[in-house]
């Protein structure tokens, strides 16, 4: 059975596409662009800042979900200029201390807003 994830502690879905599919016991999160839930405007002109924020609103999907950044088994991070990749490598390393998941990291012509990165992520439910 497939479960559509819903919060507001991220931005909301600006098209046909859920936030997270829970199935069976994976998270598949759909990409996060660094949008604040609240003002629906991007935080921070840096990569490094609007990581943080794509961080943030990973987590709060993934809570939604039943889940955490501590479950995550596979993130693909989309950046706009791969020069930027030094600069979120730290922020996301911060968010992965102890068990980084596996990661992809493509660099793409353009993301949404004029966003300078994109992450998503995979995820097993949290053991209870």
């Amino acid at each position: 059975m497939l479960k559509a994830v819903r919060t507001d502690g991220a931005p909301q879905p600006v098209g046909p596409y859920s936030q997270a599919i829970v199935a069976g016991e994976l998270v598949f999160c759909s990409g996060q662009i660094g949008l604040d839930p609240l003002t629906g405007k991007l935080t921070g002109s840096t990569a490094g800042g609007q990581a943080r924020q794509c961080l943030a609103n990973l987590e709060a999907v993934l809570a939604a979900a039943g889940s955490s950044l501590s479950e995550v088994v596979k993130t693909t991070v989309f950046l706009v200029d791969m020069a930027d990749f030094g600069e979120v490598n730290e922020v996301y390393a911060a968010s992965f201390p102890s068990l980084p998941p596996a990661r992809s990291a493509v660099a793409v012509a353009a993301l949404p807003l004029g966003a300078r990165v994109e992450i998503e992520a995979v995820a097993r439910r949290s053991r209870r």
